[in-house]
Parts: C-alpha cells; structure tokens; sequence
C-alpha cells in the first residue's frame, strides 16, 4: 500500500488576497527637466533668454512622458519661469509636476491609487507585498494603507511565508 502525501497550498486556502503595487504603477517614461543649464552665469535667469529658450525649446520630444520640472542650481528662480515651462509642456506631456523624479514619483503612485477600486478589498485579509522588479516608493505603501485600513479585514506586508502584521480590525 502506497501512502501518498498531498501537498496543500495554506496560502491559496486562507483566502488571502495578495496586492502588488506594482500592479498599479504608472507607465511611461519620467523625465527630469532642470533649467539650471538656463541660467546666466549658473546664478541668474534673464527673461529674455529664457523666454527664448522657450520659444525655440523641440516640447513635441516630451510627447506622452511624465516631466518633472526643477532646478538644480541654487538660484532664485521665479515662479512664472515654472509656469512657461509647464504651459509649453501642456499640451504633450502626460503629467507635469515640480520638483525631482522621487517628487515625480510619487505623485503617480498618489494619483494611481487614488483610482483604485477599494470594493474588492472589502472584509478581507490583505497581503502588500513586500519586494518586487520596481522599486515602489514608500508614500505609495502609506498611501495604500491609510486605503486599506478603512475597508480591509487585516493587512499584512511581505510575504506569505514571512510577513509583518500591520493592521487587525477589532470585532
């Protein structure tokens, strides 16, 4: 008589739900776009070669792209130099925001999560997990969270084999 183990997935019968953040991440390229290269003397920014720059500048080569706007230098810089930019911009990027590319970031992620459907995740037991190809920046896990903790059974982070509680609901 052959005894034959079966192996059982806990996992799949525990009726977790695994939730990836990288399933939600924005596609398209980021791009940085720093006007210190603008600036006279790396100090100053002339209007009028800027707003030459401006005129002249190819916007079409940010065509679907997300664009952070900044300037690495330590300049005084005036707002309405962000504005032109982000007029000019308008109409061929898919976002536009200020600041660096971890800024740019995690404006996406907000934005991205801010559409996701919370209903699936109602009474139930979630697992964010943890590691994956992209790197997902923090304020998208906190994000998700704050979303989570509303709706959500218990939340956990990791992985099934090695995870972290993080939230239980009472009752």
């Amino acid at each position: 008589m052959e005894i034959q183990d079966k192996i059982v997935n806990k996992v799949a019968l525990s009726g977790l739900i695994t939730f990836d953040l990288a399933s939600v991440a924005p596609q398209g390229e980021r791009v940085l776009l720093d006007i210190k290269e603008q600036l006279f003397h790396g100090l100053i920014l002339r209007e009028k070669d800027f707003r030459a720059f401006v005129k002249e500048h190819d916007w079409s080569q940010y065509q679907g792209k997300h664009i952070a706007i900044t300037c690495s230098a330590d300049a005084i810089i005036p707002t309405w130099a962000y504005m032109l930019l982000a007029n000019r911009l308008e109409p061929y990027a898919e976002s536009i925001t200020f600041g660096d590319l971890e800024v740019l970031e995690n404006l996406l992620f907000e934005r991205a999560l801010e559409e996701l459907d919370m209903a699936r995740f109602e009474g139930q037991r979630v697992m964010v997990k943890g590691c994956g190809e992209i790197k997902i920046p923090e304020s998208a896990f906190i994000t998700l969270t704050r979303k989570l903790s509303k709706v959500a059974k218990s939340i956990m982070y990791g992985e099934a084999c090695s995870s972290v509680p993080i939230y239980k609901r009472k009752g």
